[in-house]
């Protein structure tokens, strides 16, 4: 079965960086696009950014676009997320998922497994 965990989330000030990480197993990982995901505590789950199979081609939401990068190494099956310049609207749990196909998709019923997330906070 398709198995993602989240590490790396944690109390961090407002302008620092965080790097998330989600490790994956149970499918063939170079294959699929995967994504990240963020929920606040009473909001919904929104899009935070996507990466395609190859790695090559990638999507953010313009929240976070310019601060965070989305990369992927598929010799390790893992899935990272930089964060930099955070702010304190960035603290959510941040959830990883595997989509569908192989290609980048921002709409999350393009996605099929997820993590069980990993809390980030921001303080100002």
């Amino acid at each position: 079965q398709v198995r993602l965990v989240e590490s790396g989330g944690g109390l961090v000030q407002s302008g620092g960086s965080l790097k998330l990480s989600c490790a994956a197993s149970g499918f063939t990982f170079s294959t699929y696009a995967m994504g990240w995901f963020r929920q606040a505590p009473g909001k919904e789950r929104e899009f935070v950014a996507t990466i395609g199979f190859t790695g090559r081609a990638t999507d953010y939401a313009d929240s976070v676009k310019g601060r965070f990068t989305i990369s992927r190494e598929n010799a390790k099956n893992t899935a990272y997320l930089q964060m930099n310049s955070l702010k304190p609207e960035d603290t959510a749990v941040y959830y990883c998922a595997k989509a569908r196909g192989a290609f980048s998709r921002s709409n999350a019923d393009a996605y099929d497994s997820w993590g069980q997330g990993t809390q980030v906070t921001v303080s100002s």
